[in-house]
């Protein structure tokens, strides 16, 4: 089981970020299976933030609750910055949230490949007005629970960047 525990500052100063700019948050996750969402809702008065998040492990369920494209999922792989753009975009569609972030990757142990290893994972980020984000991060050298400890840090850090920005 992941600790969240560590993050509740994190959490909390995204929380009070985006009480200050009126901005309501969805999140779309795969690979944390809504350790996201759990770490924004651990944090007194987060309703006023967290608008939904969607917990979209399999490839059915990207295609069916954020409109992800099938044929996009199988050209390129679910693991991919267009996957992950899409399931961003798909979680401010079927939202009334402002931001938006996903995330999808291999935790592992198994999974990996070479060309897509355990750790790998992508991020997708928009905030309605601006210009979507992505990143990548390999969390290489750490076990199924250090690599989804490590999407949520990052996805905290970059709901925060993106929520600082002029839309």
């Amino acid at each position: 089981m992941t600790d969240l525990t560590p993050l509740q500052g994190d959490a909390q100063a995204l929380i009070e970020l985006c009480i200050a700019r009126g901005l309501k948050i969805a999140t779309a996750e795969s690979c944390t299976g809504g350790l996201i969402a759990g770490a924004l809702t651990e944090i007194s008065g987060s309703s006023a933030v967290v608008d939904r998040g969607f917990v979209t492990y399999s490839n059915a369920a990207k295609a069916e609750m954020l409109g992800v494209p099938k044929e996009l999922i199988e050209r390129v792989g679910a693991v991919s910055q267009e996957v992950a753009l899409a399931m961003a975009a798909g979680a401010l569609a079927k939202s009334g949230a402002d931001l938006a972030v996903a995330v999808t990757g291999i935790a592992g142990p198994t999974g990996g490949s070479a060309e897509k290893p355990v750790g790998l994972v992508h991020f997708g980020v928009m905030l309605r007005g601006a210009p979507a984000r992505h990143a990548v991060r390999v969390f290489a050298d750490r076990d199924r629970s250090g690599v989804r400890f490590a999407t949520v840090v990052e996805a905290l850090k970059l709901l925060r960047e993106t929520a600082a920005q002029e839309a």
